[in-house]
């Protein structure tokens, strides 16, 4: 299929023909139509697979611009927020829309003027939408589209409930598209409330990216995961690596007992502020830090190409997420490396069955954890690093709030420090011994 064969304007399809476009994704083949057809739509699509011009495509051509806001895309990051902005006005570039892109991070006042001349498409982080509502500098009265983009990315963000609240803020008949590459029970429930009979449309999974890396999994006792880490980074040195947490302060704490043991690494999850988001990446990106500690903030729309190795500190709770999370390396067409971390059966039972879900294999991983790593390392100055946190109001959070803690600080009788709450569920005795209670015996390589 061509673009031609779509029923686009010509204004679109020459715009489509500069950008060196020709045939349609997917995605774009399937939503367009319904999309230009008033459809409601659910897209289950993985960044980069198109998603932003199906509905930046259908939005520029059933939208009269009329500068009242008749569309708003709502999006996680005011890093998605600029690259749809600019996939708008590249496609849109014939046209007479005006779009504007509304974040937090930036002075409000620079948002307010253009908002009062008025503009077509808004796209925008819902924290910031629910500042200009509280200050009734926006007014979605006129909305009759709006995109949910990234829907799970919100949600693990902690946005979810603004994005209610400001769907209760248009009016009640519009058309909803909602795109999200997983899709957890939270969204399945926010697309029944707020959409009428919506069309799914579901692209396959890329399969090649899985194809190159080479996945493992280390069996390894709660308390020695930190030391299991620090061995993988000093025998491997890979050029840069990523290790995903389960919570903002777990990746907080395994930030700093990191630091402790002497390898440098920044941190990224979503109570960071957004200056430090932007920060962290960029010294990731450079390689002045070759080490990211990260929550799921990160598995999609993090492209990093020379990422060589990826470590699920704890496992995710989807396996559409494993598939993300592990595709951060092998980008490019290079290969790369994942090593997943198992405390017991269960959690071994759920990585097979992840693994078995991305139709790729893995094996097991004979690691002799260096003794040197298992000694205490006392905290020292970290202190001073929270003064670059955010206990957000509404302008930039993407959260409720700061949850507290984060800082690793030794417990108990042990003297280890917390780095990352250990396992996701209890086995066995405490601190981590279940595994050898749950069929995986004594002796192992890595204990």
């Amino acid at each position: 299929m061509r673009f031609e064969e779509l029923r686009l304007a010509p204004e679109l399809l020459k715009a489509i023909h500069d950008a060196g476009f020709v045939e349609p994704t997917p995605i774009q083949e399937h939503a367009i139509p319904l999309l230009l057809q008033g459809s409601d739509l659910i897209g289950q699509a993985q960044t980069g697979t198109g998603k932003t011009a199906a509905f930046a495509l259908s939005i520029l051509q059933s939208l009269p611009a009329e500068r009242k806001i008749q569309a708003l895309i709502l999006v996680p990051t005011r890093e998605l927020a600029l690259q749809v902005v600019d996939e708008f006005r590249e496609l849109g570039k014939y046209c007479p829309h005006r779009v504007l892109a509304v974040y937090g991070g930036e002075d409000i006042q620079r948002q307010i003027g253009p908002l009062r001349e008025g503009v077509d498409i808004v796209v925008a982080t819902p924290g910031r939408i629910m500042d200009h509502l509280e200050r009734h500098t926006i007014k979605l009265d006129h909305v009759k589209m709006v995109v949910l983009d990234e829907a799970d990315r919100m949600l693990d963000m902690g946005f979810i409930d603004d994005v209610k609240d400001i769907l209760k803020h248009t009016p009640k008949h519009k058309q909803t598209a909602l795109f999200s590459a997983t899709m957890p029970s939270t969204i399945i429930d926010l697309a029944r409330t707020n959409m009428v009979q919506p069309e799914v449309v579901k692209t396959s999974e890329d399969k090649t990216t899985a194809e190159n890396i080479r996945q493992h999994y280390v069996a390894v006792d709660g308390k020695d995961k930190l030391a299991a880490i620090c061995t993988i980074l000093s025998e491997r040195k890979p050029n840069l690596t990523i290790i995903f947490a389960r919570t903002k302060r777990g990746a907080d704490n395994l930030h700093f007992a990191l630091r402790d043991k002497g390898f440098d690494n920044v941190c990224l999850h979503g109570d960071l502020t957004q200056a430090r988001r932007e920060r962290s990446m960029d010294a990731f990106r450079a390689g002045h830090k070759n080490v990211l500690v990260a929550t799921d903030i990160a598995a999609r729309g993090l492209d990093v190409d020379d990422v060589e190795l990826v470590i699920n500190y704890n496992l995710p709770d989807e396996p559409e997420v494993y598939v993300h999370r592990i595709g951060r390396t092998a980008r490019a067409g290079k290969k790369g490396d994942a090593i997943s971390f198992v405390t017991n059966v269960m959690e071994k039972r759920e990585l097979m069955q992840m693994v078995q879900r991305s139709q790729s294999t893995i094996e097991e991983l004979a690691l002799q954890i260096n003794p040197e790593f298992k000694k205490f390392t006392p905290r020292q100055h970290h202190e001073h690093e929270d003064s670059d946190r955010l206990v957000r109001g509404r302008s930039d959070r993407p959260g409720r709030g700061f949850r507290g803690g984060g800082h690793g600080r030794p417990q108990g009788r042990s003297h280890r420090p917390s780095h990352g709450g250990g396992p996701r569920r209890s086995y066995g005795a405490p601190g981590g011994r279940g595994f050898s209670r749950n069929g995986f015996g004594h002796g192992q390589s890595t204990r």
